[in-house]
C-alpha cells in the first residue's frame, strides 16, 4: 500500500474517532465548510512558502495541503482513487487542451 492510500485509510479510521483524541474527527465534526477553509488556509501557506520559505517550509506545506484535500475528499465520500482516475485520463493530454474541452 503507498503513502496515499495508507493516508486514506487512516483518515477514514479516524473520521468517527472521539474528537478529543482524533484532529480528523474534530475537522469533521465541524463540518465541511471548515475542511474545506482549512485547506485553503494550508494552500495560501503553501504559495508563502514557495514564494519566501525555504524548501523543508515548502515540503511541510506541502505535505499539509495534501493532508487536508485527503480529509476534504474523505468527508465528501470522493475515493483518492477517482482522483487518480481523473489524472490518469488526463495524462497525454495538453492543459491547455483539457482546460478549452471544459469550457473553463
Amino acid at each position: 500500500m503507498d503513502t496515499l492510500s495508507r493516508l486514506e485509510t487512516t483518515i477514514a479510521a479516524r473520521r468517527t474517532a472521539a474528537t478529543d483524541s482524533s484532529y480528523v474527527a474534530s475537522l469533521n465534526a465541524r463540518g465541511v465548510p471548515v475542511i474545506a477553509r482549512k485547506l485553503g488556509e494550508e494552500a495560501i501557506e503553501t504559495i508563502v512558502a514557495a514564494l519566501s520559505g525555504s524548501r523543508e517550509e515548502l515540503v511541510g506545506e506541502a505535505a499539509d495541503v495534501v493532508f487536508h484535500l485527503m480529509v476534504l475528499l474523505g468527508a465528501k465520500q470522493v475515493p483518492l482513487s477517482e482522483v487518480l482516475a481523473e489524472l490518469d485520463r488526463r495524462e497525454g493530454v495538453s492543459g491547455l487542451d483539457e482546460k478549452a474541452a471544459r469550457g473553463a
